[in-house]
């Protein structure tokens, strides 16, 4: 008699012909499945964290061509098909209801729902496919830019580029998570016939799921198994001033002088990239910042924290370049010479999945920001940018990058994270331009990158945020008035500003950016052509009725501190995102799970943004079960209803649960 299956070590194991299939339990309600071909399984993990499970709620049973593995609320039945001998997995959950399953394989047909192709030097290209479930929502994967909610019938790359992250998780409207735990390049198609995962390059299948009843319990068990988000320190629930950029100390101080003397809040006051002499100096230019100690402490004794960017490019003539280089701390390309990106001069990256580099370079960050006072980071270029985006050209510490490359945001951020936690800091948030699965763990404040300045890239935000919050990522921004092509004294982007404004004070940080033109240039003493400063991006450079709204919402982001400290205790504590889809407040109303341009943030307030040119109202669909107060006029409106809301330059549509009215009422 054939043996297919055994149960090892508490797990399911199946081999047929080479190919070994493992399914482990793996936190509550979930498995982990891993499958190799001529090998043994894999250990070690690239985002799952190391859990124990109760055995009373394992259960394995093992036929001849049949066995299952139960662990509290999902099932997993395992069958081998008479003809091919293919095995087919399916879920299901506690009422017997199919979650997931794979493709059989179609009897004559000979498909394979695991199809590993081999490629020299000993991986394998893999796709796995699923069959599609009728009427099945799919939410999360990251931040993609596109106006889209509902992911069936979307296509994704899994990389990360500029404005771009790929977090391969998603909740499905049939009450699963689904975590494709491979970082490799490769692309998911939410088909109608099926759905296929491939990794471009792979030593094994490695994929998690979990069953819950509702979004919110299965984002709980998710985030437990991969990580929480810390507390958010109390210096991210205010307003944040940046622009492109702050390029001497005296601007510095001028600013943070002029917020103090105009009596608004300010938290944190960010100093962009070009601060250092060269990338992968990681220190002050003296000509432009002669005495950063002094300046940094005179910001900060007017309570207003210093952020400063920090790149992981590292130029050819870095003072630090040809030490790293030595000593093996540089991405490599894998053949010809090692430039990886043009920008102001020849760059290659530092390795951030080697943990050699991650030390090296906190050494360096430490003594010239943090021991002078420097507690916050802005991680930009983190997918890294590479200048083609030709994953396979390069790799890491860690493997090729076409197999592993998508760890990068996140051990980017481990490095500064990590670094920080051994220097005594317990107040951590660091801005990054991209993230992983666990990224959240690290301090990860996730902004959408160097969108442009125009309505449709504000509507993909919105998008972007909820779908972020979905994939266990719950700080999250983007730059108010998008990054590229708002000029100041254009009355069309004055508006388009205003407008992001109004959202960005309902978002999980407020942080106002963007390269403002027009731009103004820079040259050094010694003739030196330097990046250059874009137009002033404060809110008083936009006229006096622009500014007053301004103000009006930084005020309102105030009233909100103890509600949003209360969200981002939440976020710690359980996983839940800050900004909810609108389903995940009302998975029971149909009509929650195909809004797009509206959504929670956290449980009580409701928000519509003004996100069409020169509107003054917009459809607002309530949720049933409930009545709502809005939050400028105090009306009441019961839900499951659509409403025409009018929406002046001023003020936006916010709605209140009935009972929450303390947090807003009559404020907007």
């Amino acid at each position: 008699m054939l043996h297919y299956f055994e149960e090892q070590n508490k797990s399911l194991v199946f081999r047929e012909n080479g190919e070994t299939v493992m399914v482990t339990p793996w936190g509550a309600d979930s498995l982990r499945v891993r499958a190799t071909f001529l090998g043994d399984i894999l250990e070690g993990s690239a985002a799952l964290l190391e859990t124990e499970n109760a055995e009373s709620e394992v259960r394995i049973e093992i036929g001849e061509h049949t066995a299952s593995i139960v662990n509290g609320g999902i099932r997993a039945e395992l069958k081998v098909a008479d003809w091919g001998k293919a095995l087919q997995m399916t879920f299901y959950n506690r009422k017997g209801e199919i979650l997931l399953q794979e493709i059989p394989n179609g009897g004559a047909l000979q498909k394979k729902a695991r199809h590993f192709k081999s490629l020299p030097g000993g991986g394998y290209r893999l796709k796995a496919s699923f069959v599609p479930n009728p009427g099945e929502k799919i939410y999360g994967c990251g931040q993609y830019q596109q106006e889209v909610m509902d992911l069936k019938g979307c296509s994704l790359e899994l990389a990360h580029r500029n404005s771009q992250a790929s977090v391969p998780f998603y909740v499905s409207s049939l009450g699963y998570g689904f975590l494709w735990h491979n970082a490799a390049i490769g692309e998911v198609h939410f088909g109608s016939n099926t759905t296929e995962w491939t990794a471009e390059e792979t030593l094994q299948l490695d994929y998690w799921i979990t069953a819950g009843e509702t979004p919110a319990k299965i984002l709980e068990s998710y985030t437990r198994v991969t990580g929480r988000a810390p507390m958010m320190p109390e210096y991210g629930l205010g307003f944040w001033q940046c622009k492109l950029r702050y390029y001497n100390q005296e601007q510095v101080i001028q600013i943070a002088r002029e917020y103090k003397k105009r009596g608004i809040p300010l938290d944190v006051l960010v100093i962009d990239y070009y601060h250092w002499p060269r990338c992968g100096d990681w220190r002050f230019d003296e000509e432009y910042f002669p005495d950063p100690e002094a300046m940094i402490r005179e910001v900060q004794d007017m309570g207003i924290r210093l952020m400063v960017s920090v790149w992981p490019q590292v130029d050819w003539r870095s003072e630090n370049y040809e030490e790293m280089k030595q000593q093996g701390l540089l991405v490599k390309s894998n053949s010809g010479i090692d430039v990886q990106m043009v920008f102001h001069g020849n760059n290659v990256f530092l390795d951030a999945t080697n943990p050699r580099t991650r030390a090296y370079v906190w050494d360096k960050c430490r003594k010239n920001y943090w021991d002078y006072g420097i507690s916050a980071f802005w991680l930009d270029e983190a997918e890294p940018e590479f200048g083609t985006y030709d994953y396979g050209d390069y790799r890491y510490h860690a493997g090729p990058v076409a197999q592993v490359g998508n760890l990068y945001p996140r051990e980017y951020a481990r490095l500064f994270y990590e670094g920080q936690r051994e220097a005594g800091q317990k107040d951590i948030v660091n801005l990054i331009r991209c993230a992983w699965a666990g990224s959240q763990r690290y301090g990860a404040l996730v902004w959408s990158g160097d969108i442009m300045s125009n309505y449709e890239d504000f509507r993909k935000q919105i998008c972007a945020g909820i779908h972020m919050g979905i994939s266990g990522i719950p700080w999250w921004t983007t730059d108010i008035g998008g990054f590229h092509g708002g000029n100041i004294h254009d009355e069309g982007f004055q508006e388009l500003l205003v407008r992001w404004f109004q959202f960005g004070a309902f978002c999980p940080v407020m942080r106002l950016h963007g390269c403002r033109q027009p731009a103004e240039s820079i040259v050094n003493r010694a003739g030196e052509v330097r990046e250059w400063t874009g137009a002033e991006n404060e809110i008083w450079s936009y006229g006096q009725e622009n500014y007053e709204i301004m103000v009006k919402f930084i005020r309102i982001r105030e009233m909100m501190r103890d509600y949003i400290r209360g969200l981002m205790r939440e976020a710690h504590e359980t996983g839940s995102p800050v900004m909810r889809a609108m389903f995940y407040e009302f998975p029971e109303d149909e009509n929650c799970w195909d809004i797009r341009d509206a959504y929670m943030f956290g449980p009580d307030i409701l928000v519509a943004p003004i996100c069409h040119e020169k509107a003054r109202k917009r459809s607002v669909y309530l949720p049933s079960g409930t009545f709502f107060l809005h939050a400028g006029t105090g009306e009441r409106y019961e839900g499951g209803k659509w409403y025409e809301v009018e929406a002046a330059l001023d003020t936006l549509p916010v709605f209140l649960r009935e009972g929450r009215q303390e947090y807003l009422a009559g404020q907007i």
